[in-house]
């Protein structure tokens, strides 16, 4: 008997001839997050990957490991139980009862045993296992009771190359591994939605990095710490992010003596998305995201993204949060723990310029010709991109 972590993925397993490149890479993730935490191995095991202590010796970590584990994306479960060499029903029954006794003790509850038999060369069929050891289980505990249909306990037994036996399943958040995909670069603000719209890309197996526009003095160091926060939160789930830090000032105040303030916040998107598109070239990327939500804002309205995304030539822009209301995003900024950091009350560059009554339903063709007559507006651009800094978090 081992204790082991099993670690269950969904997608992944249809993926055909991409499943061997794409599990290796899971792989290749756990083990690199798992490194800080000790000498932990990470085989394969029938459609599961098994974590182990790769010294006998050693205890195994589990609260540290499942912390680590279950947020990598891929990752669906995580289980810990133990692994039985001994794959006999009569081990399988002895030990089945003892990590009964060791996580439920003799208390009055309802349990059931499923089984799952991915080895069909074993002798019995998962009914009869399931049968044979919780049977073995209520005859050698008093008070508790089968419940077939909605029981407080579920032990499962795995017959794979090993057995394994385990009864907590703690959920991951599903998706492709990191790399998965190609590169695509975040627009990243200090607010709710754009970290939902990295982590939902990065969830597709897409590397981010990220772009901050930074407005001091209208914007603090301490919005810019807000987004390095938000951005080291992320790298929790993609295993790493380069965050670019775009000086914007001057482009906001020349765009701002240069054009009507009701058509202002369609100007600096359009100005974000052409420095983002100048910076993801030269690192890579095939697209850029951002945290739109069709309706949301002003700027948000289809007439307004069709009027800003038409200052990207060469790079398509992604908006994972496209179909989502509000409630959606913030449900997902609380469960990947990006909430509490965007709700600090430090302004972004865009909320600092944004005017009382913006412009909805711009004219793209219109936007297009008063930008061209903005003076030295490329020229700022360029400037801001190459003397743009970049943080790894």
């Amino acid at each position: 008997m081992k204790d082991v972590l099993l670690v269950k993925y969904g997608e992944i397993a249809m993926r055909g001839k991409n499943r061997l490149m794409i599990e290796n890479n899971l792989i290749k993730t756990i083990a690199k997050n798992l490194k800080p935490l000790g000498d932990y191995l990470t085989t394969r095991e029938q459609g599961r990957f098994v974590i182990e202590c790769r010294n006998d010796k050693d205890i195994f970590d589990y609260d540290r490991v499942i912390d680590v584990v279950a947020n990598i994306l891929g990752v669906t479960a995580v289980c810990p139980g133990i692994r039985l060499e001994d794959c006999s029903i009569e081990n399988i029954r002895k030990m089945a009862l003892k990590h009964f006794k060791e996580n439920f003790g003799e208390k009055n509850l309802t349990f059931k045993v499923e089984t799952k038999r991915s080895n069909k060369k074993y002798p019995m069929t998962s009914w009869q296992i399931s049968s044979d050891v919780g049977g073995y289980i209520l005859n050698a505990v008093d008070g508790i009771k089968v419940d077939v249909h909605n029981p407080d306990v579920t032990i499962m037994v795995e017959i794979r190359n090993y057995s394994y036996i385990y009864s907590k399943i703690i959920k991951g958040f599903g998706g492709l591994p990191i790399e998965a995909s190609a590169k695509a670069t975040l627009l990243m603000s200090g607010g709710i939605d754009s970290p939902v719209a990295g982590f939902l890309s990065a969830k597709r197996g897409i590397e981010i990095d990220a772009v901050y526009f930074n407005s001091p003095p209208y914007t603090s160091d301490r919005a810019k710490q807000k987004v390095i926060d938000l951005a080291k939160r992320l790298s929790v789930f993609t295993g790493g992010i380069r965050l670019y830090i775009v000086p914007f000032t001057e482009i906001q105040l020349h765009i701002y003596d240069c054009v009507p303030p009701e058509k202002m916040t369609v100007f600096l998107k359009r100005a974000m998305l052409k420095c983002a598109e100048k910076i993801a070239l030269k690192n890579g990327s095939l697209a850029l995201i951002t945290g739109d939500s069709v309706g949301q804002v002003a700027s948000q309205t289809l007439q307004a993204i069709n009027a800003i995304d038409s200052a990207c030539s060469q790079l398509p822009v992604l908006r994972p949060l496209c179909a989502m209301d509000k409630q959606d995003i913030v449900d997902w900024a609380r469960k990947i723990k990006t909430y509490d950091i965007s709700i600090r009350p430090y302004e972004d560059c865009c909320t600092v310029f944004v005017a009382k009554h913006p412009e909805t339903k711009p004219k793209r063709a219109i936007i297009e010709k008063i930008e061209a007559q903005i003076p030295n507006l490329e020229e700022l651009i360029d400037k801001a991109v190459n003397i743009t800094e970049f943080i790894d978090v």
